[in-house]
């Protein structure tokens, strides 16, 4: 008997949905960054730098952001709950790490953290997320409606399995963006409507701009359902104020748009000028309910002065869905059973923090405030020194993690680039990543400026995004 040997899969026959977006943080250059370090590894010397310095991804603790005591502390003795059983524990740990831990246990199904939890997460912990809230915004937060999971990206990729019907179905996303909204609304299978932030008004949001762009969909026959929104921006560095987040609640209300709001940089804003607002604050602040407007926001403990990236804990807030609609979305969630344990108790300790009078209160202050003034500034020298460079414009940056300056290339780098056959922003990160060892993001891979043309195809067929990058990186 003979056996067709021809691969039952490869790349001509995977979804095609999947090849139709590339998520560039993790691309190529990063790939390579990781061979040049096994290089390094094996031959030190062999490169004009000792070890390549990963700027590609927002990961503060693997340069060297030290972790929040309280929070590891319990994380420890929720995984080890006998040791709330012995003497010396109050030796080696606070006593509001103790208490935190026992009841976090007590809430857990079989009173210990291995088992299956609830798939939206544990009601108690949930209970300590709305509790924050409610405490951040000064407006009532339930249980119910907050959604624990694995960081903020399983948090929008839920969103979209339920928003998104089809590729007539559109979603307005910010140009430059972070490419997960684009990568995950194609693979859903739906269509990015994208709305241009200005670069020379210090990466604002102009409403008329949104209101064109949705136009333009529309008369293209797409149904636009929802409106990123990424505050403090990602990659940009901004912070919306509170009238520009009026103006966007007061168009998605009148146009029926769900706000999809982005806001796990709410930790992180470096100017007096500016504070962050959550959008759901603001709609209330403007006397919406839940019947007026739809908003979904999305947190993570990856960022702030946490930087707990690896624990993948995260929450969304849903507010404005109907019953019907949030019973769809926990059978959903439940194909993964439950989110992480880890992430679901650090996401419910980050928005139920030590308070005053704790054993552990001054030391938690102290090392949330060490980490916040590093933070700004680390944010004020880069922007200094990218502005003092030849060539090189950044605008302010006033929160989130990043800075997104534009490289203006000589005309010879440019016509390197093109002799290589790539785009001048993947060759100039290329030449940083060989010369210097550092690894960044080619602006391409944030898509900072994007023509969308829109192509009716049979269902099942990939459609095309045409980009025209710019040369920022």
């Amino acid at each position: 008997m003979s056996y067709n040997k021809t691969a039952s899969i490869t790349a001509e026959t995977i979804n095609p949905r999947v090849k139709t977006f590339n998520y560039e943080p993790c691309g190529e250059i990063a790939r390579h960054a990781e061979r040049l370090q096994e290089e390094l590894n094996k031959n030190p010397g062999s490169r004009p730098f000792s070890e390549i310095i990963y700027c590609n991804l927002g990961n503060p603790q693997a340069l060297g952001q030290r972790p929040i005591t309280f929070f590891r502390e319990v994380l420890s003795l929720c995984d080890n709950p006998a040791l709330l059983q012995r003497d010396e524990a109050s030796m080696l740990f606070s006593q509001c790490a103790i208490k935190r831990a026992r009841k976090i246990i007590e809430a857990m199904p079989g009173k210990d953290s291995g088992p299956y939890t609830p798939s939206q997460g544990v009601k108690n912990l949930r209970e300590s997320v709305a509790d924050g809230i409610a405490g951040r915004d000064g407006y009532p937060s339930r249980p119910q409606d907050i959604f624990l999971t694995d960081g903020a990206s399983s948090a929008v990729n839920l969103t979209m399995q339920i928003l998104i019907r089809s590729e007539e179905d559109a979603i307005l996303c910010p140009l430059p963006e972070y490419p997960l909204y684009s990568g995950s609304i194609l693979l859903h299978g739906g269509t990015m409507v994208p709305y241009n932030l200005s670069e020379a008004g210090d990466w604002g949001l102009e409403i008329f701009e949104v209101k064109r762009c949705l136009e333009e969909a529309r008369i293209s026959g797409l149904t636009v359902r929802a409106m990123v929104v990424i505050n403090p921006g990602n990659p940009t560095g901004q912070v919306l104020s509170v009238t520009n987040q009026e103006e966007i609640v007061e168009f998605c209300r009148k146009e029926g748009l769900v706000i999809l709001a982005d806001e796990v940089y709410q930790d992180n804003v470096y100017v007096e000028d500016k504070k962050f607002n959550s959008f759901k604050k603001v709609a209330r602040s403007l006397g919406y309910n839940e019947d007026d407007i739809s908003i979904v926001s999305y947190h993570s403990v990856s960022m702030g002065y946490y930087g707990e990236c690896g624990r993948r804990g995260g929450y969304m807030e849903i507010c404005g869905f109907g019953e019907d609609v949030m019973d769809e979305m926990c059978k959903v969630a439940s194909l993964t059973l439950c989110p992480n344990i880890g992430g679901q108790i650090l996401t419910s300790l980050v928005m139920d923090t030590p308070k005053i009078g704790d054993d552990c209160f001054e030391k938690f202050l102290a090392e949330k405030e060490s980490i916040q003034a590093s933070l700004v500034k680390r944010a004020k020298t880069l922007e200094k020194a990218f502005s003092s460079l030849e060539g090189v414009t950044c605008n302010r940056i006033e929160g989130a993690i990043y800075l997104f300056p534009r490289i203006h290339l000589p005309a010879a780098a440019i016509k390197a680039a093109k002799t290589e056959g790539v785009s001048p922003d993947i060759f100039y990160a290329c030449r940083l990543l060989h010369d210097a060892g550092i690894a960044v993001v080619p602006g391409s891979g944030f898509h900072q400026v994007r023509l969308l043309y829109i192509c009716k195809r049979k269902i099942g067929a990939a459609r095309r995004l045409h980009t025209k990058f710019s040369s920022n990186c």
